[in-house]
């Protein structure tokens, strides 16, 4: 067995035996890390609550033979509070989890995909922030960290650009936007298109401190479509929230 230190956010939990749990880590240097937490779920537990989900923690772990390692040290680095306090930020923040949780590989060091976990979780916790629209830019970030950047000039289908063809749907299965004489998919607003257009082009920070756009929602639940596409898999999460 071997020691090892990272830093890593608590993406969920599951009960182990009577008393410890599995903590499932999205790390910095480690990619997505499974490890037991020996009797958390007593109450003299020395974990007490700093591994619930959403917490962003320094760890000290033991490396064995196993997939699973063991928790030997943590602290907390932030509990994100100001999003645990507010139910809405709180079912976003879990997505972001969930999302997170799907794509990461377990022992695959995914820098990129963890400093923008930690980037969203703490705009999230911004009470300047637009929350509407944070999920699902990190959702089209995200799909753009995995290689699948959707056209957005052109039709994905005829390579025709937008102005010469008007741009009216969305199909990630196709590769983006299309045109009128070539749509599948589900249809898209020219606010919606502008808007996707701003969130991947690098002016997100701008988009996030602004009042909710009209076609804030559009764009949700485009970002949601599609990250379940590529997924291939409902973010249980997302449509959980949007039931209730």
């Amino acid at each position: 067995m071997s020691l090892f230190r990272d830093k890593g956010v608590v993406l969920r939990t599951y009960r182990l035996g009577e008393a410890d749990r599995i903590i499932v880590f999205m790390t910095e240097q480690h990619g997505k890390v499974r490890a037991v937490a020996k009797g958390i779920r007593r109450t003299q537990s020395k974990f007490g609550a700093r591994l619930e989900p959403l917490t962003h923690v320094d760890l000290l772990l033991w490396q064995g033979r196993s997939d699973l390692d063991i928790v030997n040290q943590v602290e907390v680095l932030d509990t994100f509070r100001a999003i645990r306090e507010d139910l809405s930020r709180v079912a976003k923040g879990i997505s972001l989890l969930e999302v997170t949780d799907q794509m990461a590989q377990e022992r695959h060091p995914d820098r990129a995909l963890y400093t923008m976990l930690v980037g969203a979780l703490r705009a999230l916790a911004d009470p300047a922030t637009d929350a509407l629209l944070l999920a699902p830019s990190f959702f089209l970030k995200a799909l753009v960290l995995e290689g699948t950047l959707p056209v957005l000039d052109e039709c994905a289908s005829c390579g025709q650009p937008d102005g010469v063809v008007e741009l009216v749907a969305f199909d990630l299965v196709q590769g983006g936007t299309l045109c009128r004489a070539h749509r599948s998919g589900r249809p898209m607003s020219s606010a919606a298109l502008a808007l996707v257009r701003r969130i991947l082009g690098g002016d997100l920070a701008a988009v996030l401190r602004e009042p909710p756009p009209a076609a804030g929602e559009e764009v949700a639940e485009l970002a949601t479509e599609a990250m379940e596409v590529h997924l291939d898999r409902r973010i249980r999460s997302v449509r959980s929230a949007t039931s209730l």
